[in-house]
């Protein structure tokens, strides 16, 4: 925005109108958007535009000039609706669905003009350049004999209205230049030297100049006063000269961080913990004694006098594991009824509560032996509400966490018994070192400070008997000795009035690994936004901007939690909440540094990397000389898409398709999506981002879920459906096609487990494969974990891969001696099995 001072405004015959188109030009550059408007304003405009003659429905219409902006029918019905609770506002309900899509002031300005709403369009310039106007010359410091003249001048840009009043100290000048953007202090005695500062208003806001000195000298030659040169480049009046810097201490130790300003009148400080005002704090060094793992967090001072308040930096502090854990440590047995056994071999002296070394411990750079993540989205729930945002959930961490080199199972819509069993199988991949990820989107809830998740057949009256408590997991995972245990938790916390039993976990370790991400506070609910195709949790749409971050993992999920505070949306109804322990600096990003591992461990992981094998491509033979090709391609690790294509016909075959049916009840096929010609149509919404095959080789798409299900190997019929050139008729063909148990399938989810005594052995044995050739399949299908979309060596396809999510084909030519080629570009992956 240019410059324009209050004087060159009052000669403008209109000078609202030319502010306005200012501010306009300003929130255009700036990229201003409704997303940061506060609520009071928000909550104002609402209330204006809470009319029929012209109002939110006028502005809905205006808006729709932008395709991203314009609302459905359904949209508009729930705005509508919202009039007839008490506290709702249609209007507020549609400003809150622009700030989602990222509306910019610029255009909703434009929209409102647009309807001719004049009061809006007031409202809106007024509020937005109370935060523009700003101070353009600033009164300088000065010196001058008595009965000489001083002129401090401040000049500020601005809408029109805007008022001055000058200050020395605390007193107002009451001189008649005291209104104006000039002071003039003529003849100068005594009286008036001091400090002075200047008050721009504009209605109830105001800006402060920084403040200049005025000095009396005894002639005209002297040096000015270095005292001056305090304010000097201080726009705020206020300077900070010592910030707090971030510090990594241990627990026991002292805590210092100091502040320090130079203001007149003199500077008060004021000390936060996490955004929390600590209240007997309130100089500049705050130190504690002897701190602990509840000391860790953001510290920052308010610095601030009669005038003006600033901020300090944000100082990190981090608090590491005690010195105890580090230092070489006298023995001795403390019993209240037997003597302190000495095992030192020092002398006489030493005091034996001290450790023998001092030095501070070297940094470490911490790794894991393996990293493996379980992640269950619920959306089709049978007795509760259902939920659309899971399945995008779980899909977006998926491809992230295989960034990190995480193994990453991904499950849709399990019942308890199949949850119960896919959290077994996933803890018999756990090891000493191992970093181990839940990640859990669905309905759920919080007694007694233990969180639940419901499988999707839990009943209307769930209690915990039906669900699966988080923290008994957590006790299972320390016995593996992991690495780090990270919990992801992307439900509702609110009590269940249902169930009053206390469920009384196993007994925790001390580990200092355990970090529990909550999406929603205790007592509250978590929310999704929708859209018209794929909807996300308001958890994930701000993790999936910060989880990749080489940071501690506690540090990234904080700053998590100040985007979502930041959100209008998220304000006042969901807020991220962490607890934790860990206290080591690692890290979602660490690397792996493979360790020896026991032989059953390594037997087990390669166990599940077979279980997660894709079936190889399948090509079939007809009587009429037609070649088929079946493909398969994996969406999650229970659901995968069959395509079906031609590869070759003879001439006299003018039309040609190869559809699937007759498949087991055991899983879920909608036969309304089967056998389509993209995979949209099929009922696949996240496979779609590239084209997966080149349109010169049309195919047709089938969706099959619940593959955890399925108790037999998949068997189902390709029904061939041609036409010959000189026939009207129809001819079919129908062959039976068994493909084994794909994916998790193998994992046989849906039998119960054995007790936990024998969960070190898994639920099916190694000897029911041919090992042989499970190796060979591991290693040459380039899918070993589902999605995985890059060629492996035997070697890392059991480790990890950095592929985005791409769907997977595997190629077996032993039914076709000279199949045509695959299409390049863009083409599904395949490999030879």
């Amino acid at each position: 925005m240019n410059s324009t001072d209050i004087s060159c405004s009052q000669q403008s015959p209109d000078p609202l109108i030319n502010w306005t188109v200012l501010i306009q030009k300003k929130m255009e550059e700036t990229n201003m958007v409704v997303g940061n408007m506060s609520e009071e304003v928000l909550n104002r405009l609402s209330k204006m535009l809470d009319n029929s003659t012209c109002g939110w429905r006028q502005l809905a219409r205006a808006v729709s000039e932008e395709p991203r902006f314009c609302c459905s029918e359904s949209q508009l019905t729930c705005c509508s609706l919202q009039a007839l609770s008490p506290a709702g506002s249609p209007a507020r309900t549609l400003l809150a669905q622009l700030a989602d899509r990222s509306c910019s002031l610029d255009f909703l300005l434009h929209c409102l003009r647009k309807v001719d709403h004049q009061e809006a369009v007031q409202y809106l310039c007024s509020t937005a350049v109370a935060e523009m106007f700003q101070i353009t010359v600033q009164p300088q410091c000065q010196q001058a004999t008595v009965g000489g003249r001083v002129v401090l001048t401040c000049r500020a840009a601005g809408p029109p209205g805007l008022s001055y009043q000058w200050f020395r100290g605390k007193e107002e000048v009451l001189d008649k230049s005291g209104c104006t953007p000039e002071l003039i202090l003529c003849p100068l005695a005594p009286v008036h030297q001091g400090h002075y500062i200047c008050r721009v208003n504009h209605g109830e806001k105001c800006i402060f100049s920084q403040w200049a000195r005025v000095r009396l000298v005894s002639s005209a030659g002297s040096s000015p006063d270095c005292g001056s040169s305090l304010f000097q480049g201080s726009v705020s009046g206020l300077r900070i000269i010592h910030q707090p810097e971030a510090q990594t201490v241990s627990e026991g130790d002292s805590l210092l961080l100091v502040c320090k300003a130079e203001a007149c009148p003199p500077a008060q400080y004021e000390w936060y913990h996490n955004r929390a005002r600590m209240q007997e704090h309130k100089t500049s060094s705050f130190k504690i004694p002897c701190v602990t793992t509840a000391h860790r967090g953001e510290y920052r001072c308010k610095v601030f006098n009669f005038y003006h308040e600033m901020w300090s930096d944000t100082a990190g502090v981090t608090i590491g594991p005690s010195s105890i854990t580090d230092a070489s440590w006298v023995e001795g047995n403390r019993g209240l009824d037997s003597q302190e056994i000495n095992r030192s071999t020092s002398g006489p002296g030493i005091n034996h509560l001290q450790p023998m070394a001092s030095h501070p411990p070297p940094s470490k750079h911490f790794h894991a032996t393996d990293k493996v993540a379980l992640l269950i989205g619920n959306m089709n729930y049978r007795h509760h509400t259902q939920l659309c945002a899971p399945i995008a959930d779980v899909h977006e961490l998926t491809n992230l966490l295989r960034l990190m080199d995480f193994k990453v199972v991904s499950l849709l819509d399990l019942n308890w018994q199949e949850m119960h069993s896919a959290v077994t199988e996933f803890l018999l991949l756990l090891d000493k070192g191992v970093y181990g990820l839940l990640y859990f989107a669905g309905h759920g809830y919080e007694n007694y400070g233990n969180s639940f998740m419901i499988p999707i057949d839990a009943p209307a009256s769930n209690t915990s008997e039906h669900c699966l408590c988080v923290q008994n997991i957590l006790t299972r995972m320390q016995e593996k000795e992991t690495g780090l245990n990270v919990f992801l938790l992307d439900m509702c916390r609110r009590r269940n009035p249902h169930d009053d039993v206390i469920v009384q976990p196993g007994p925790l370790k001390v580990t200092a690994n355990i970090v529990f991400g909550y999406a929603t506070c205790v007592d509250a609910e978590a929310f999704e936004v929708k859209r018209e195709d794929v909807s996300n949790g308001i958890f994930i749409n701000f993790l999936k901007k910060r989880v990749c971050e080489d940071e501690k993992v506690t540090v990234m999920l904080d700053r998590v939690a100040e985007d979502m505070g930041r959100c209008v949306i998220t304000r006042g109804r969901q807020a991220l909440e962490m607890r934790s322990n860990l206290s080591e600096r690692r890290s979602l990003t660490d690397q792996i540094q493979t360790s020896e591992c026991s032989e059953s461990f390594s037997a087990r992981n390669l166990q599940w990397a077979i279980a997660h094998v894709l079936p190889p491509s399948k090509y079939l033979q007809f009587d009429c000389g037609v070649t088929v090709q079946l493909g398969f391609a994996a969406e999650f690790s229970n659901i995968m898409v069959i395509y079906s294509r031609i590869l070759d016909q003879p001439k006299d075959i003018v039309s040609c398709s190869a559809q699937l049916t007759d498949f087991p009840l055991d899983v879920d096929v909608d036969l309304k999506t089967t056998n389509q010609e993209t995979l949209l149509e099929a009922g696949s919404l996240l496979l779609i981002k590239d084209d997966l095959l080149s349109p010169e080789v049309p195919c047709l798409y089938t969706r099959i879920s619940s593959l955890q299900r399925l108790k037999r190997e998949l068997t189902f019929t390709i029904c061939l459906h041609y036409t010959y050139s000189n026939m009207d008729d129809e001819v079919q063909e129908r062959q039976s096609v068994t493909v084994g148990k794909p994916l998790v399938s193998k994992l046989n989810l849906h039998e119960p487990r054995p007790p936990r005594a024998c969960s070190t052995s898994s639920s099916f044995s190694l000897d029911s494969f041919n090992i042989a050739e499970g190796i060979t399949s591991v290693g040459t299908s380039s899918n070993t974990w589902p999605y995985y979309g890059r060629e492996s060596s035997t070697t890392d396809s059991l480790t990890s891969s950095r592929s985005a999510n791409i769907p997977e084909e595997t190629d077996s030519p032993e039914l076709c001696n000279n199949p045509k080629p695959l299409v390049a570009g863009n083409s599904l992956s395949h490999s030879l099995s």
